[in-house]
């Protein structure tokens, strides 16, 4: 088998597709929530801690210097705190999605099969086996 065609039936497999389906989605996803924390969480609790934007909280180690172009060096705390709670609104809504998937699935499971209707030749075959029974010896 070549590689090529080998390639080809792992690409048209369902899996491959739905797993980049799902990264893409879950790059869009991320993106939502980024914004979520950034622009609607973040500013209001900011704001209850007196005037706090969290991007900008940050232990700084070496100061700038303008005149050589030379960068802060800084711990960014405030980003950090930013990306947890992204996280864990994220880990959230998966969670709550496996625990639907999951309960859908318990469902189907307990659902009562349909009681076994015998055949025909069943049928007969229990008939027989009752003459016989009642047949004195």
């Amino acid at each position: 088998m070549s590689i090529v065609k080998e390639f080809r039936e792992f690409i048209s497999k369902g899996n491959v597709i739905d797993l980049a389906v799902g990264v893409i989605i879950g790059a869009a996803f991320g993106k939502i929530v980024s914004s979520l924390v950034d622009d609607i969480i973040m500013p209001p609790i900011g704001y209850a801690l007196g005037g706090v934007d969290f991007a900008e909280l940050k232990y700084v180690l070496v100061d700038a210097d303008l005149a050589n172009k030379v960068e802060a060096v800084s711990i960014n705390y405030g980003n950090f705190i930013n990306t947890v709670i992204q996280f864990l609104i994220i880990a959230l809504c998966i969670f709550a999605i496996i625990k639907s998937i999951n309960s859908l699935k318990r469902k189907e499971e307990a659902a009562p099969e349909a009681p076994h209707v015998p055949t025909r030749e069943e049928s007969l075959l229990a008939d027989i086996r009752d003459i016989l029974k009642n047949q004195p010896r």
